[in-house]
Parts: C-alpha cells; sequence; structure tokens
C-alpha cells in the first residue's frame, strides 16, 4: 500500500481542516516545499496536495506552488482542488503534476472524467468525497444528492481506475477511517481506492494495509505527531511486498 502524505494549501499557507470547516483551517508547516522535502527524507515516493481555495472557486488559485513541489520536491504530485476543465487537467499534467483529481467536474459532468481518462489514463483519479454516505461538491460545500457507491460505480464504467475516498465526517478528526464505507467501496468496484480522512494511528495503516488498498492519506496525524510516516510508509511496504 502507498501512503500519501498530504499538504493543503489555503491562501498560500500550508493548513489542515477539521471536517472540511474552512473556519478551522489550521497552519501546520511554514512551507510547503520544505514539508515535502522532510516527506521524502522519511521515505515518501508520493505527496497529495490540495488547493483548498481553487476547490471552492473553481479555478486554479495556488498553480506555482503545486508546479514547484513538482519540479524541486523529487516527490510525485497527486493534485485536487479547482481542477473543472480539460484546459485546468492539461495546465497541471504538463507542469508535472504526476496524477489530477477531479472532483467536483466529475459529479457535475461524467463525460468530462471520460474524456479525461481517454486522453491521459491513469493520471486520472476521482475524488469520491462523501457525509452520511451522499457526495458532496464545491470544497465540500454542495450536496450532490448522489450515494457514494453510485457515483463510483458510474466512474469506474467511464474508465477512471484510481478513486480516493473520504469521509468527510473523519477528515481531520483525528478518529480513525470508515472502515465500513471503505469496504463496501471495494466491494462495489474494482477501482485502486485510496483511503482519505481520519488516518491517526499506525494501527489504522495496518488495518487499511491488510485490507488490500492501494493506498491511504495521512494529514493532520503527521502534523500532529501521532503518526510517524516513516513507520507508516514501511509497514505499508511490507504489507505490500
Amino acid at each position: 500500500m502507498t501512503i500519501f502524505p498530504a499538504i493543503d494549501i489555503k491562501g498560500g499557507r500550508c493548513v489542515r481542516l477539521t471536517k472540511g470547516a474552512f473556519e478551522t483551517a489550521e497552519q501546520v508547516a511554514d512551507d510547503p516545499l520544505e514539508a515535502a522535502a522532510g516527506f521524502r527524507a522519511a521515505g515518501a515516493e508520493w505527496v497529495h496536495m490540495v488547493d483548498l481555495d481553487g476547490a471552492v472557486s473553481g479555478r486554479r488559485v495556488n498553480p506555482a506552488i503545486f508546479a514547484l513541489v513538482a519540479e524541486k520536491s523529487g516527490l510525485k504530485v497527486q493534485l485536487g482542488g479547482g481542477i473543472r476543465d480539460m484546459e485546468a487537467v492539461e495546465y497541471y499534467i504538463s507542469r508535472g503534476i504526476s496524477r489530477v483529481v477531479l472532483g467536483s467536474a466529475a459529479v457535475r459532468d461524467p463525460g468530462f472524467a471520460k474524456r479525461a481518462v481517454e486522453k491521459y489514463g491513469e493520471r486520472i483519479a476521482v475524488g469520491v468525497d462523501a457525509l452520511d454516505g451522499i457526495v458532496r461538491t464545491a470544497g465540500w460545500l454542495d450536496e450532490s444528492g448522489e450515494g457514494y457507491l453510485e457515483f463510483s460505480m458510474k466512474m469506474e464504467a467511464a474508465g477512471v481506475k484510481t478513486i480516493i475516498f473520504t469521509d468527510i465526517s473523519k477528515d481531520g478528526a483525528m478518529a480513525g477511517p470508515n472502515f465500513g464505507q471503505l469496504e463496501a467501496l471495494q466491494a462495489a468496484v474494482g477501482c485502486d481506492i485510496i483511503a482519505s480522512g481520519g488516518v491517526t494511528t499506525i494501527e489504522d495503516v495496518k488495518r487499511l494495509a491488510a485490507s488490500g488498498l492501494y493506498g491511504a492519506i495521512c494529514g493532520k496525524a503527521i502534523y500532529k505527531g501521532t503518526l510517524q510516516l516513516g513507520e507508516a510508509i514501511s509497514l505499508a511496504a511490507g504489507a505490500a511486498g
């Protein structure tokens, strides 16, 4: 299993939210490139980044930061937030982003996700962000009315190979992932699934790895010190081996 340490950007700062609420934004690192360098030193190969401003506005807000991390950190960058059209996808991929995450745009226009996958293949992932099992969009502010399993199956049918699933109620809450919803998702689709939200301890990582998931995103737990990134990466790599 691959561990994806996370850096979320709001107003140019590295922050983490609690349960997706923007008013809970807490700065967790001084500099995104320094944070990424620390992740690499701990053995990470990927970094998961989110343009929180972009997720709300629907446009690129902090692109220079992501391009810099992609160019200088030595890590592969997985990026979501505000990527709503093919021009945005092409913009980021041309600037070294390894995997682009579609969210709101894929919910509103599944055909866009299909076209992006047809052009860029496994460099496209879809973020499935749900509260009480219902997919939310626009930085988690709007309810789509569509169930997370139904939407995930639609994305698999469109050719999507990687799904990042977030239970919003768990995100940043330091209370463990929603293992039940993750298991249901694994049973519903054959996509690679990355767990996001609530990963807090090495026991969480161990349980996720044992379930056969492709990846897990770790954010606040790394910054708060409840999870040692190097230990999590070693355990996850051992589970894969």
